[in-house]
């Protein structure tokens, strides 16, 4: 039997160059799932994302999401494609251990809790204040060259790496200290700067966007305490979850969530298309 993609939709194209289609998937002509493509909106037509890709029950564990995917990166390479990247739900384990044997490598993952009714106190002499604009203005500035950083050793390009960071920081705080529902927050040790913090109230929930100690503080607990004040910062506004993403390879900040709890909710992975 031959698993082939069939278009089961336009291709759609962008004024930026950007692409997207639907396809079927399909044995011998006779669909049995369905795989949807579209060039990344951050790292441009460069980039793949496979969107969604689903084998219908009774044809699962025949070989047909592999040929499927390598079907997908393909397609990818005829758009000119130089990676390709894909979100994989934490629970679909299955499916991770598909796109990994494809050879697509991690690079970061969504990771949530449960923020207790009454978050731990800050240890003796630790305590957190809101970034001053003085502090804000260098802190964005370092914020956004690390961001970068964090992308380039994990395989995207440098142009690319410094688009995101820019469009990352610009999107999630557009009107700066005075962006609605972000909290800016320095943690503090008997008065002197140890690190910083970068919390989002959302409708439901909360997110860490930045959690730093500072250089000089490091391994002595700070970033326990920073995770702490952004639970209680949660738990104050009334939100009882939070979550984050922590890129591979970071073992200690990945040692800290899950003592603290966190549990991953999402995996995200690319793969170069050589």
């Amino acid at each position: 039997m031959t698993t082939t993609l069939r278009p089961s939709g336009p291709l759609q194209r962008s004024a930026e160059g950007g692409r997207a289609r639907t396809y079927d998937v399909c044995v011998n002509s006779r669909p049995v799932g369905s795989v949807a493509l579209a060039t990344d909106e951050v790292f441009g037509p460069a980039v793949c994302r496979v969107r969604d890709l689903r084998i219908a029950g009774p044809d699962r564990r025949r070989g047909r999401g592999t040929v499927a995917a390598l079907a997908a990166e393909e397609v990818a390479r005829g758009w000119g494609c130089e990676r390709v990247e894909v979100d994989v739900p934490a629970e679909a384990a299955e499916a991770l251990r598909l796109v990994r044997a494809l050879g697509y490598v991690e690079r970061n993952r969504r990771m949530a809790k449960p923020v207790p009714a009454e978050p731990a106190a800050l240890p003796p002499g630790v305590t957190g204040r809101p970034m001053t604009r003085d502090e804000y203005e260098v802190w964005l500035a370092r914020a956004k060259r690390q961001y970068a950083q964090s992308w380039i050793k994990r395989g995207v390009p440098e142009a690319q790496a410094h688009a995101k960071s820019e469009a990352d920081h610009a999107k999630g705080l557009p009107q700066g200290l005075a962006t609605p529902g972000v909290l800016l927050s320095v943690l503090t040790r008997d008065a002197a700067t140890v690190g910083h913090l970068w919390l989002r109230i959302g409708d439901d929930d909360a997110f860490v966007f930045d959690v730093e100690v500072d250089e000089p503080h490091r391994g002595r607990g700070h970033g326990r305490s920073l995770m702490l004040l952004a639970e209680a910062q949660t738990r104050a506004a009334g939100r009882d979850r939070i979550a984050l993403n922590v890129f591979a390879g970071n073992t200690p900040a990945l040692r800290l969530y899950d003592s603290l709890g966190y549990e991953p909710i999402t995996y995200c992975l690319y793969k170069p298309l050589l």
